[in-house]
């Protein structure tokens, strides 16, 4: 009499085992597909997560009327942390930074190359919610030059990095500007740098 081989039945445990770890890949899955901003780690520390990203398309979002450019003084200027390499300084008046009822920081920072020689000033304005900059006016042989159509613009579509370096340091937290202009001023002193 021949036998024939028998297949083992996967027993009750193993079973339970498989169906515990397919839940538990299930809930990973919802949390990273959820509305969560895994940009900003603050999120997770806070328990809650940030509001989302907004974007220029936001038809209920709209910029407020923007005053002229601020007075700005050079003896108080607070450098921006920028990397060694750079050809030119930059620094901001911290006696001009707004921050506005439309979540956006309004400033003057001004730019120097190495050797002194002219200077360049420009007025701007940051939008945390969507790591945007608009600049609505420059500053040279004494006057400000308001631009005719300033438009926002990414960060990372700039030609320079010290508006990116400068909202990371010092202007946002994650996608809101900072709590007051003293915290600002604060962290432009001792530069943070978090994910932006």
């Amino acid at each position: 009499m021949t036998l024939l081989p028998t297949t083992k039945r996967p027993s009750f445990r193993r079973n339970a085992e498989r169906a515990l770890l397919l839940a538990c890949f299930g809930v990973l899955a919802g949390c990273a597909s959820g509305n969560h901003d895994t940009d900003n780690a603050d999120w997770a520390q806070a328990g809650m997560p940030p509001p989302p990203k907004r974007t220029e398309t936001d038809k209920e979002w709209a910029e407020t009327a923007v005053p002229p450019p601020p007075a700005f003084s050079e003896s108080r200027l607070l450098p921006i942390s920028m990397p060694p390499y750079m050809s030119l300084r930059f620094g901001i008046d911290p006696n001009t930074i707004a921050i506005t009822d439309d979540g956006i920081v309004r400033y003057v920072v001004v730019a120097h190359n190495r050797s002194g020689g002219a200077v360049n000033a420009f007025y701007e304005g940051v939008r945390c919610a969507t790591s945007e900059m608009k600049s609505y006016a420059r500053y040279n042989e004494g006057s400000w030059h308001e631009n005719e159509k300033p438009e926002w613009k990414r960060f990372y579509d700039l030609n320079s990095s010290y508006t990116k370096a400068l909202a990371g340091q010092a202007l946002c937290r994650g996608n809101a500007p900072r709590a007051s202009v003293g915290e600002m001023v604060q962290n432009i002193r001792n530069p943070v740098r978090e994910v932006q």
